[in-house]
């Protein structure tokens, strides 16, 4: 089978995949919709792919088949179509009240010993999964082959608060910027589990004596990494949940505290990249008001397509709550999540196949929605 090359000229087109735990299956939904409309030899049209937590083990399989969108796309949803909890974190009683009972006994140790990162769930099988399903050495071919131009992985510094871009490419260079920069390095499975790393479910990620965790947090620029790889277009599949709608002041009970977790997630995984899309949108703006002699070099407009999900994720996972390990509904029971509760922690954590192909299949739906609109972006027609 002959495998389309790549035109050069054409715009550098960049995808970016957000974070969210579980709800990541969405995008699957929304990149099969776009594969179906492509030729079955068709390489992937993004040139730099970007992701971060749940999206970044998503961008690192995209890499892994760039010169082929179909089998990308395929290899991506045999995964998240089978998916079980206990591939993702131990969820057998055992397991995840005693990782419990060893963090509190830990605790009472002396702080001069160097002790294991504390966390409420051990993901230990996520390890092992993305070891046996992702050959991370396809990317380098791919990048020699100019399928790809970079992909890149975001972590949060613990060490120093940052938020840093491992990137793995031929032809970028590194940047540094006020608490951000961008590290070259051969992207490996450690770098996917640190973005991965949700703060305090799971545990922080040893990367050159640093320890990260999900790439989301102190994220202040999410498209950051996209524009320093030298993307003129950004492609965003997102997970950001259409809002519900009160009257004013309408607040029947207080928030309790996993309803405030489930803030607290959703603050991380979806506030900034509204604003920095708002951020870019007047940059845009004023490079367009200015006359084509006093525009800078360096600088440039870059457009956008944002996709997110058409239907409230909160409501689907109630759904299929019944089908979470009960060791994981006990844990979570004591932290205030019930079946109807009004927190968005079971959306993040219900990595079961009922859930995740609901995911996948709005993520489709909402893909030929657009699918008009998303061609034109990518120039595909």
């Amino acid at each position: 089978m002959k495998i389309k090359q790549v035109d050069p000229e054409k715009p550098k087109i960049a995808l970016l995949l957000t974070g969210g735990g579980a709800r990541a299956a969405y995008q699957v939904g929304v990149l099969k919709a776009l594969a179906h409309s492509m030729p079955r030899t068709a390489p992937l049209p993004f040139r730099v792919i970007n992701g971060t937590s749940a999206g970044a083990i998503n961008s690192a399989a995209l890499a892994c088949y760039a010169s082929c969108a179909h089998l990308a796309v395929r290899k991506l949803e045999s995964v998240w179509k089978n998916f079980s909890t206990s591939m993702v974190y131990k969820s057998d009683f055992l397991s995840v009240f005693g990782h419990i009972a060893r963090n509190i006994l830990t605790s009472f140790q002396s702080e001069h010993i160097n002790h294991p990162p504390a966390s409420l769930l051990n993901n230990r099988p996520l390890r092992g999964l993305l070891n046996e399903i992702l050959d991370l050495h396809r990317i380098e071919r791919n990048l020699h082959r100019n399928y790809l131009d970079a992909l890149s992985i975001t972590a949060s510094s613990y060490t120093t608060g940052d938020s840093v871009a491992f990137f793995q490419s031929n032809t970028q260079t590194p940047w540094q910027r006020a608490k951000r920069e961008g590290q070259a390095t051969r992207i490996n499975v450690e770098h996917l589990m640190a973005s991965s790393a949700i703060p305090m479910v799971f545990p922080s990620v040893n990367i050159y004596n640093h320890y990260f965790g999900d790439g989301s947090i102190h994220q202040l620029s999410p498209l950051s990494p996209s524009i320093h790889l030298g993307a003129e277009k950004i492609f965003i599949i997102g997970v950001d949940q259409p809002k519900e709608l009160h009257p004013p002041g309408y607040s029947p009970h207080y928030p309790g505290l996993s309803a405030v977790a489930g803030h607290l997630l959703d603050s991380v995984f979806t506030d900034t990249m509204q604003s920095d899309l708002e951020r870019l949108e007047r940059v845009n703006r004023t490079l367009g008001l200015l006359p084509a002699r006093d525009k800078h070099q360096e600088l440039k407009q870059i457009d956008t397509f944002v996709i997110n999900p058409s239907q409230n994720f909160n409501a689907i996972a109630a759904q299929y709550y019944d089908d979470m390990p009960w060791a994981i509904k006990v844990l979570l029971r004591t932290i205030g999540v019930k079946k109807h509760s009004q927190s968005s922690l079971t959306s993040y954590l219900l990595f079961e196949k009922r859930y995740t192909q609901h995911l996948m299949q709005i993520g489709y739906e909402d893909g030929m929605a657009q699918l008009p609109k998303m061609r034109e972006f990518l120039e595909l027609d």
